[in-house]
């Protein structure tokens, strides 16, 4: 009766492993393609749309992390980074609009 219940614990294992190697842990990217001439910020808002509340104003080479792997009509969920290095999940959060970010390359 043993090895049932053994078998079941180390599939149970297997399982919650391969969950877990498959989440998202989100990907650097960087404030980009901003006109100098204009407002020269991209705006983290408090949803993915233009009508929703700006939290705060991002200017050009802000550091943020990406909380989806995709967009949702233009518009991706971030967390904000203090510098390059800061990977604490830590700082606000909200919504930019994908044109205005650059993904980093190692």
């Amino acid at each position: 009766m043993t090895r049932p219940r053994l078998f079941t614990v180390a599939a149970l294992a297997v399982t919650l492993l391969a969950g877990t190697a498959s989440a998202y842990d989100g990907e650097q990217y960087v404030v980009c393609n901003l006109n100098p001439n204009g407002d020269n910020f991209l705006a983290l808002r408090t949803c993915g749309a233009t009508k929703c509340d700006m939290k705060m104003k991002l200017g050009p080479g802000t550091f943020v992390i990406t909380m989806e792997p995709y967009s949702e009509n233009g518009w991706r969920p971030v967390i904000v980074q203090n510098g390059i290095q800061d990977w604490s999940y830590a700082g606000p959060s909200g919504w930019v609009y994908d044109k205005y970010i650059c993904e980093v390359r190692y």
